[in-house]
């Protein structure tokens, strides 16, 4: 099956028809998604300047991502579901939309850039931890993160400057 009718059959889904039919469900949907994008980034960035020596440097690296990454986790999951159903009020569209493409691209780069961390450089978190100085790679993961974040909001915001109404079959 051709993405582009996965697509148009989600589009004509109630779901989609009751966020794109209404004049009040889509706004809060969008106000929500963009608040929880804000917890995301901005709790990211929290752990990333740490890394990076410039803020928390009187708390451990494990302590701080212990404090702060279980609002990520809970702000990623009602951003992605805002998203989708944002998605869905108009998914062929989306789909065909440079920044939308670019904002996913950026969004996937930034999960593996994490699991990077995860997996290779946060191994070692215990013999680094409590140092203000953090290992080169850890540092640059950090600023790779930043950038990745900054860069996905920015995409999303000019999603909606360049979206073409939401037309009935795509």
């Amino acid at each position: 099956m051709e993405l582009d009718a996965v697509f148009k059959w989600l589009f004509e889904t109630s779901f989609a028809i009751t966020i794109h039919e209404s004049e009040a469900i889509f706004p809060w949907i969008e106000s929500f998604h963009v608040l929880a994008i804000t917890l995301v980034v901005g709790s990211i960035a929290i752990v990333d300047l740490r890394l990076l020596g410039f803020a928390s440097l009187d708390r451990t690296v494990a302590r701080l991502t212990k404090d702060v990454l279980p609002c990520t986790w809970v702000a990623f999951a009602v951003a992605a579901m805002t998203g989708a159903a944002l998605f869905a009020s108009n998914a062929v569209n989306y789909s065909h939309n440079f920044y939308f493409q670019e904002k996913m691209v950026l969004l996937l780069l930034a999960g593996i850039n994490m699991l990077i961390f995860q997996l290779l450089i946060g191994r070692d978190i215990e013999r680094w931890n409590a140092s203000s100085q953090t290992p080169m790679a850890a540092k640059v993961s950090a600023a790779v993160s930043l950038v990745l974040w900054v860069g996905v909001v920015g995409f999303g915001r000019w999603i909606g400057f360049t979206l073409l109404p939401t037309l009935a079959g795509g």
